[in-house]
Order: C-alpha cells, then structure tokens, then sequence
C-alpha cells in the first residue's frame, strides 16, 4: 500500500486522508492554520477567523452526490453529522404527495448542514484512524522531487515544512485555488498548470439566522430559490435550527454596496417570496451580512500536450476544480476525488501512467460538471448584467425549472441533474420530459419567466436606505 501525504486540511483534504486511510494506506496531512475543527460548532463557525478559507462561512449544499458518499464509503461520519444536526431532506418531499419511488431516488436527498458540521465529522474520525496523522500549523513550505529524462522528468517524492522533510509514496494537494502548491511546482522545475478561468460576474451576500426556540424547520414552500432579470434570493436550511438567507447580484451593480447593511439586507430579501416566508418567522440573526465576490470557475490540470507535468502529485478539491457556488457542486466533485485517490493510491502512484489515468479520470468524470457550471453562470451573468433573458433559450430552461415545482416526473429530471445523478444533456433530453415541459409552455403563452421578486424601481429604493 502507500504513504499518502496531503496538502491542506478543509473537506478535500480531510476526506482524502481519511478515505486513505481506511483502504489500507498510511496518511499524513499538513494544515497551515494552528486549529483544527472541533465540536463548538457556533463557536467554530462564527468565530474562527479562516483566511485561507474564504468560503467556510457561506452556505454549503451537500448534494446527494456527496451525500453518497458519506453514506456508502464514511458511514460514521454521515452518523455524526446526523448526531450533530444535520437534517435531510429528499428533493421529491416539495409535494404534498411523493411519487411512486423509481430506482435513484434514494440519491436525489440533500444533507442540509453548515460546513463547519462536516469538516468536524470528518476530523473526529480522521483522530482516530490507524495510520492517519494530522499536523496542523505545519504549512507545506516546499516539495522533493527528483529529475529525469523525458517530458515527465519531475517526480514529486515528498514535502518539506519548517519542521523537516517528509517522504511520500503520493503528494495530494488539496490546498485549494489560493494554496500555492502550483508555485511549488514551478520550484521544483515543472512546467505550468494548464488553467481555464471564467469570471462568473456574480457577487453573494449572506446572513444567518436561527428559527424561535420550538419551531424545528422553515416552511416548505416557497422554492427556495428564485431570481428576477438583475438579482436572486435563496434560502439554505442547514443545522440546528440554522439557516442562511442569500441575495446575489451581478458586480457591475450600482446597488451591491448597499446590500452590506444588515436593515437594507432584510428589506430587499423580504421582497423576494422565499426571503419573506423565512424571516417572517422571527428569526434570530446570528452574523452580518457576508460579501463574497471577485468569483470565477477555475480548472486546473497539471498533464499538458507533452504529458504530466509532474507525476508523484495529484490534486483534488478546488485545486484541480473550483467552481462558482450557484450550483453548489463543491463538496461533492472533492469527494468523488478524495475517494479515487483512496481507491487507486496503489497503482504506482508515482509514475507517468497514473498522474495521465487520474487526470483522464478527471476529465471525464468531474469536467462536465464543472462545464455546466461555467454555462449555468454566464447565462445568469448575461441576464443580471444586461437585465434580459426572458426569449428563447433562456425562457424554455426557465420553463423547465418552473414546471418540475407541479410536475413530479420534470422534477425527477430536475433533481437527477442537481445532485449529480444524471447530466443534464441526457435527463433534459427525455422524450417524455421534453413533452411535459413543451404542454406546460402550451398551457402559458404569456409565460415571462424571471419574474419573481421586486422590479428595478422597487429594487432602487429598497438599496437606497443604506
């Protein structure tokens, strides 16, 4: 078996460490910051300062597709994030009714949670692994590598810290987009990573919020998510009786400064009908309002038209991934990695042939989705920015969106797609799918969609209070 050591200590890096671990391997992971997750959840949600972690903060979906995961290869910590209070809710529970159950819908369930729930979980169970040691504040300051003949001349061969040096059979990277590990690279004599950027244009504003003492969920209705031609509100039900209220516009917008006071923040999400049914609860506001901008989709390869530019080094997580989280695909897309490096991690993971079949891997498995992002972004860029979108394409997805809240079967295809079940070309493509969606349009010739929420007029005076 190998020696696997991994760079970072978020979900990517937790996880892979402790899929690791249990297929056999030996695991090592270095986390620049001094503290770990614990079990103080507010507390570590709150008021844990994360720079190198930007996002801990924010909302999190765990799709089913990560929640699979956990289920099938990490039960215990699936158990502990139920202990802890995570709360789960399957896609089909929106009607009244759920339909007959068809084989994949045990997969079509979100884990509803803050990230904080799942980083503990995981640490918990990464402490008491066999084989498995964590060295926190201890960042990667360097990595060994040893040079030879041919376009893949750099093996990577382990890293150093201020601590000393730390020999590996597989280097993971799981330090993130902002990590450094591909400066690493270049100091080890690699060529460069192969990036595709796409500025995204969005700018997300959050608060938290705890229901009353009593009152365990949120209303059902409305969808939880929904948007106008220039801004969107979503509501994330995570923990504990905790949820998230989000509003997101495009970062061209005159308004967006506005929305960082917390009286105009509430004003202009109560005007949005899921932001109103929440916070008409009398929920208790437990943070500011979180900004979050200068987002983009980021793929990273590290194999180029020559080959790999380094073997013995892999990445998982937003290193070789980082997508914007409108979708909220993050966590799910990292696991899936974690758990092919825990699977293969045996293979010679320090030859050629390995770092071309996990980037193959890659490229199969987790681009398409990140592809789908990228065109799920700009569409939602496009219309915020030019205040459109209400013709054509745009109106027939929009259609689709709206016509699976009343038909079971287009949510089916709706939710296959969401939790990463089903692509989207091959789910949207059902013939019977198709057919619904084109009687629902029928039955609405006047169908504009994006229209939810207040008009620009209203918009403007709801930020102006600022």
């Amino acid at each position: 078996m190998a020696h696997v050591v991994v760079i970072g200590g978020g979900v990517g890096g937790l996880a892979t460490a402790l899929l690791a671990a249990r297929h056999g391997h030996t695991a090592e992971l270095f986390e620049r910051d001094t503290r770990a997750p614990g079990r103080a959840l507010d507390r570590d949600f709150f008021g844990w300062h994360r720079p190198g972690v930007p996002q801990a903060t924010q909302p999190h979906a765990l799709l089913g597709a990560a929640r699979t995961v956990l289920r099938d290869e990490l039960p215990d910590v699936h158990a502990e994030m139920l202990r802890l209070g995570a709360r789960e809710r399957h896609e089909l529970d929106w009607f009244e009714v759920r339909p007959p159950a068809r084989p994949g819908d045990e997969d079509l369930v979100m884990l509803q949670a803050r990230r904080i729930l799942l980083e503990s979980a995981l640490a918990t169970a990464l402490r008491a692994e066999p084989g498995a040691v964590m060295h926190h504040g201890e960042p990667v300051t360097g990595l060994t590598a040893v040079t030879g003949p041919g376009p893949c001349g750099v093996r990577v061969t382990g890293v150093t810290t201020q601590a000393g040096t730390y020999a590996a059979d597989l280097v993971v990277d799981a330090g993130g987009r902002r990590g450094g590990v591909e400066r690493l690279l270049a100091a080890a004599g690699c060529r460069p990573a192969v990036v595709e950027r796409h500025r995204t244009g969005l700018a997300y504003f959050c608060r938290w919020y705890r229901l009353p003492e009593g009152l365990e969920e949120g209303p059902r209705r409305p969808w939880a998510v929904t948007g106008g031609t220039f801004a969107g509100c979503a509501v994330f039900p995570a923990d504990n009786r905790v949820f998230a209220v989000t509003l997101f516009v495009h970062t061209r917008d005159t308004t967006r400064s506005a929305l960082r006071d917390p009286a105009v923040f509430e004003a202009a999400a109560r005007a949005f009908p899921p932001g109103a049914a929440w916070l008409d609860l009398g929920a208790e506001p437990l943070s500011g309002v979180l900004a979050t901008a200068s987002l983009d989709n980021r793929w990273s390869a590290l194999v180029d038209e020559q080959g790999p530019v380094a073997t013995g080094l892999v990445p998982v997580g937003d290193a070789i991934t980082h997508t914007n989280p409108t979708l909220g695909q993050g966590t799910s897309l990292a696991l899936w990695a974690a758990r092919r490096v825990a699977r293969t991690a045996h293979q010679d993971p320090g030859s050629a042939r390995f770092a071309a079949e996990y980037h193959a891997w890659a490229v199969r498995t987790l681009k398409p989705w990140f592809d789908f992002q990228v065109v799920a972004d700009a569409a939602i860029g496009e219309r915020f920015a030019t205040r459109a979108g209400r013709t054509g394409t745009a109106r027939e997805v929009a259609a689709l969106f709206e016509c699976a809240l009343e038909d079971p079967e287009v949510m089916r295809a709706r939710a296959r797609v969401r939790h990463l079940a089903e692509p989207p070309e091959r789910a949207y493509a059902d013939p019977q799918v198709r057919a619904r969606v084109a009687r629902w349009l029928a039955d609405r010739p006047g169908y504009a969609p994006h229209a939810v929420g207040p008009d620009r007029e209203e918009w403007e005076k709801l930020t102006a209070g600022s």
